[in-house]
């Protein structure tokens, strides 16, 4: 058994609110760990430490602020075993896919090492009459972040690396089911020369969130959750006068044409759909064939694959899905696979009685493969968040883009095919944020930015690439004119160009 508590001011807190929720170990259903819930005073505690120190913060010069990230990488990059070892242990991922979700955070670690030339600003000479004019990008002051547990590595890095770059101070509050890695990560930033205090870790629920929401020093917010959650974050946040960007949920569609290379289709499927269990907001969860041989030969090459897949503890080398994070995400998701065979879906794959021996308690959820299903069913319109894929069968093209053209989220779709002139009509008319072309899982870039669209992006500006520097600055236009250049008398108007 171990505590996780704060990180605050570059030390570590246990907690005095006198509340605590229990880390299970997702494989063996075994509480691990306690991890303590902050209360309202304990979190502004850790915004005052933050305040105290952001204004030294950002007046240190961009190239010292780039180098505590190059060191930071550095850091990465030596620990990265211990950090994936981590990570599994509290969320169940296989040590793989772990690996991943730490490496995805620290692209975007590199590309904010380019800070000196992503904050500049835009400088204009001769504007009027000697008049210059000029822009600064200058940080929000305060910001913070509110994690989900599905990537308890990468999303973090992804709000507190640009933030901090910028020039800000941090309040992470990451997800109280894995908390261990967040603090860890803190605790590299500070070995990376980060000042004691500019990122602060501070544990919670609810109480906590809405502490953020509502605290006058913090000034910009990022979240990522689900869809009613972010809604709430979103709202709140504006009310209470804060910038925010708050990502929901998601349904990801993958349409494969009669032209596509099946094997390749049914291999991207299995790893889109399967990998870290389902629970990625990135997963594929609805696969689209077109045309009734094409979903004939898909679910015939992809129910065995499903079957076989290799199913088991982080500590299994050859595991390639391990189990859900929770008992009751467990229950939630073989509720929806109920539901879907209650409303006449076909379950050509049930993973619901698969067991493993020495893990019977475990959160497992075998692979479920549904065929036949309809927009109509709550499968196709829920994210279910576990390793359930429906196939939604169309006659055409037509009938196959418009499925994800008016689904309530927006967040990504694919397509697979040999069509170039399809590939591009499809990319250029779906009404969602990040679409891949034989791409499964779209996830750009660190120097692009990330967010989806409709009930699955909140705001104005997307995760990491420039939008990310735009979003945790404010801009500051400057027009200068001197004394040579000033006209004798009053002036009445507005300044125009005339």
């Amino acid at each position: 058994m171990y505590h996780v508590g704060h990180f605050i001011g570059g030390k570590h807190v246990a907690g005095n609110s006198g509340r605590t929720a229990n880390i299970f170990n997702p494989a063996t259903g075994e509480v691990q760990g306690t991890v303590a819930l902050a209360s309202v005073e304990e979190l502004r505690a850790a915004v005052e430490n933050a305040k105290s120190v952001q204004a030294g913060w950002a007046a240190t010069n961009p190239q010292r602020r780039a180098r505590v990230f190059f060191k930071f990488v550095e850091l990465l990059n030596k620990n990265m075993n211990e950090l994936a070892e981590m990570l599994s242990r509290e969320h169940g991922k296989t040590i793989e896919d772990a690996k991943g979700d730490v490496i995805r955070g620290l692209e975007v670690c590199e590309f904010v090492c380019g800070i000196p030339h992503l904050q500049k600003g835009e400088f204009t000479e001769g504007a009027g009459p000697a008049i210059d004019m000029y822009s600064m990008r200058q940080p929000v002051g305060i910001g913070a972040g509110i994690t989900p547990f599905n990537f308890p590595g990468m999303i973090p890095m992804w709000m507190f690396a640009p933030a901090i770059a910028c020039g800000n101070a941090f309040i992470l509050k990451p997800s109280e089911r894995d908390p261990s890695l967040p603090i860890r990560l803190a605790e590299l930033m500070i070995e990376a020369g980060l000042p004691a205090g500019v990122l602060n870790v501070v544990n919670g629920d609810k109480a906590a969130v809405d502490a953020i929401l509502t605290d006058p020093d913090i000034g910009a917010v990022s979240f990522v959750g689900s869809t009613p959650i972010a809604r709430y974050v979103y709202g709140t946040a504006a009310m209470n006068g804060k910038r925010a960007q708050c990502f929901g949920g998601a349904k990801n569609h993958m349409i494969i044409m009669p032209d596509a290379d099946l094997d390749q289709a049914v291999n991207a499927l299995v790893g889109a759909g399967y990998g870290s269990a389902g629970e990625r907001c990135m997963a594929i969860s609805v696969a689209v064939p077109v045309g009734q041989e094409t979903a004939d030969r898909l679910i015939e090459k992809l129910a065995p694959k499903v079957e076989e897949l290799r199913i088991g503890p982080y500590t299994d080398e050859k595991a390639e899905m391990g189990p859900l994070v929770t008992k009751e995400a467990q229950a939630r998701v073989m509720g929806l696979i109920n539901r879907g065979v209650e409303e006449g879906a076909k379950l050509v794959v049930d993973g619901r009685d698969f067991k493993l021996q020495g893990y019977e308690n475990g959160y497992f959820v075998g692979g479920c493969l549904f065929d036949n299903v309809t927009p109509e069913m709550d499968i196709y319109k829920t994210e279910i968040f576990g390793p359930v894929l429906s196939v939604v069968r169309a006659n055409t093209y037509e009938e196959a883009i418009q499925l994800p053209i008016k689904h309530e989220y927006g967040n990504g779709v694919a397509i697979f095919t040999r069509d170039g002139d399809a590939a591009r009509d499809f990319a250029s008319r779906v009404n969602i944020g990040m679409i891949g072309i034989n791409v499964p899982i779209p996830v750009p870039l660190a120097y692009h930015s990330f967010g989806g669209w409709k009930a699955s992006s909140f705001g104005d500006l997307n995760q990491h690439g420039t939008d990310s520097i735009k979003f945790w600055t404010k801009t500051k236009t400057i027009t200068a004119r001197w004394p040579s250049g000033i006209k004798d008398g009053a002036e009445f108007v507005i300044p125009t160009m005339k």
